[in-house]
């Protein structure tokens, strides 16, 4: 099973692919991010980010993508922009693939590390060790969309709880 990850965000939108047999070993197929630059108007940056996320899936034609849910505490006006970039990935990602899930910030850290409040590091050295690679991916961003594609990895054996 290919599954396709992503990290919301603006200005930085990370995406991890890997593939997994029957939730066993995942191998890491591709990562990266999709940027968008600060100058540009909202509607032009989502549209981007609606180009890029279409490529992603179509070129791996994705059995399952997974997306991590908001969590912001402090800056809501950055939240919020970051909930543009969420919807348009929904939006971008049902039309192509009806197999949609979400996690929260805490249910990743808890199917990567057994702790929902693991710290980043922790987080992004299981991603290394789960996906057996030489270093942590880089940037944070691409790391955290494959911890959300390995979330989803674990947790699929539990079907359909966290569908959308």
């Amino acid at each position: 099973m290919i599954i396709l990850g992503f990290d919301p965000g603006l200005a930085t939108l990370g995406y991890g692919v890997i593939k997994t047999e029957n939730g066993g070993r995942s191998e890491m197929l591709d990562y990266g991010v999709v940027s968008t630059p600060k100058n540009e108007n909202l509607a032009v940056r989502l549209c981007m980010i609606e180009q890029g996320v279409k490529q992603i899936i179509e070129k791996f034609n994705p059995d399952h993508i997974a997306i991590e849910e908001l969590f912001f505490a402090k800056n809501v006006t950055t939240g919020i922009n970051v909930a543009h970039a969420r919807g348009v990935v929904l939006l971008t990602a049902n039309k192509i693939c009806p197999h949609i899930f979400e996690y929260t910030p805490l249910q990743i850290k808890q199917a990567l590390t057994g702790y929902g409040r693991a710290e980043k590091i922790q987080i992004q050295q299981m991603v290394k060790s789960l996906l057996h690679l030489k270093g942590i991916p880089k940037p944070d961003d691409a790391a955290d969309a494959l911890a959300v594609a390995l979330c989803h990895a674990q947790t699929n054996k539990l079907g359909g709880l966290f569908r959308i």
